[in-house]
């Protein structure tokens, strides 16, 4: 599992010998962005700027000093940003041999970078919502209450479960799930891998808002595994509050931290609704699984492209020390005149 990293700025920017990070990273997520700025129009796909004013934009001089300014604000926030970039586990209880497990949907203001609060919808009052982590077997009950003004169902996406508990409203569940209402889905946990929970009511909407969060089903056979030594969730979503990664924008992101020869896992989830190629510097990905199923053929890349609703699970050989880039590369999702934004994060070797 993730761990919190214990380093400062000094030691991040000595891990690679260099006086400064150099990823090029600037704030220019969706809202107003930091003055002096080029003039962007914005084309209502999450801060994407469809079209920049040349003559408004910045100077060279101006350009590489707003480049400096966001990994300062980056570095200098990365270890308190670590602490909420990566999902917490969500809590349940035994009843009998049920693991019992409460959600509320709830309206609610979410800062996807220092100072940028936007209107979203959360489950248990964060976004993504809590990662569900559970062993294949389990026998599982959802008590989902709903405290928004719009009513909403919840899907498991990618998991195996019966006809009624597949959480499509007026499809297989007889009703939504109203305001004040309260909704239990009951299931057992059968196939493992990396799923996604998630709205299926308005969900182009609420998804985008944030009712979305990971789902894991880990194998009852442990030697099913591949090898590694820690284990994160990148989920990636879009367009309502904007181009974000496991629900912050750069710099307000986090980032793996590793120790130099660790192997790390990766799981992506897209929960937004264009397509993301994530792109990481200075090393492969191998690829080890789709859509929580195991392929028969790893392979490597160091550009993935994750469609909306797919799952990627990866491992990472850690062996070359120093701070490496991690973004989209659809550029107009990552990059600006101001630096980097949006899905940008990164992997650290120490």
């Amino acid at each position: 599992m993730s761990t919190e990293p214990k380093f400062n700025r000094r030691q991040f920017l000595s891990a690679a010998g260099i006086a400064g990070l150099g990823l090029g990273m600037a704030a220019c997520s969706p809202g107003t962005p930091p003055p002096p700025a080029p003039k962007v129009v914005d084309s209502g796909m999450g801060g994407t700027p469809s079209a920049v004013d040349s003559q408004s934009g910045p100077t060279p001089e101006e350009m590489d000093v707003a480049h400096k300014k966001v990994v300062d604000e980056y570095l200098a926030n990365l270890a308190a940003n670590n602490k909420i970039f990566w999902p917490p586990k969500m809590p349940f209880k035994m009843d009998g041999d049920t693991k019992v497990f409460e959600i509320t949907c709830q309206d609610i203001e979410w800062e996807t970078r220092p100072g940028e609060k936007l209107k979203a919808q959360a489950y248990n009052g964060i976004v993504p919502g809590p990662e569900i982590r559970v062993t294949e077997g389990d026998k599982l009950r959802f008590i989902v209450k709903n405290m928004m003004t719009e009513s909403t169902t919840i899907h498991w996406h990618g998991v195996h479960v019966p006809n009624a508990m597949d959480g499509v409203g007026y499809v297989n569940q007889p009703t939504v799930i109203r305001k004040g209402e309260t909704y239990t889905y009951e299931f057992v946990a059968k196939n493992t891998g990396s799923h996604m929970y998630h709205s299926h009511h308005n969900a182009a909407e609420q998804v985008t808002k944030g009712l979305l969060g990971a789902f894991i089903i880990e194998p009852k056979d442990k030697s099913k595994e591949p090898k590694f030594d820690s284990d994160y969730t990148m989920i990636l979503n879009d367009t309502n509050i904007g181009l974000t990664i496991n629900g912050r924008s750069f710099p307000g992101t986090g980032a793996i931290v590793a120790k130099l020869g660790e192997k790390v896992r990766v799981r992506f989830m897209n929960e937004g609704m264009l397509i993301h190629p994530m792109h990481l510097h200075g090393f492969w990905m191998q690829v080890i699984t789709k859509d929580g199923a195991t392929l028969p053929a790893p392979y490597m890349a160091d550009v993935l492209n994750v469609a909306p609703g797919e799952r990627y699970d990866v491992i990472i050989d850690c062996n070359a020390a120093g701070p490496w880039a991690f973004h989209c590369h659809i550029l107009t999702h990552a990059e600006s005149a101001r630096g980097m934004f949006g899905m940008v994060t990164a992997l650290v070797v120490q």
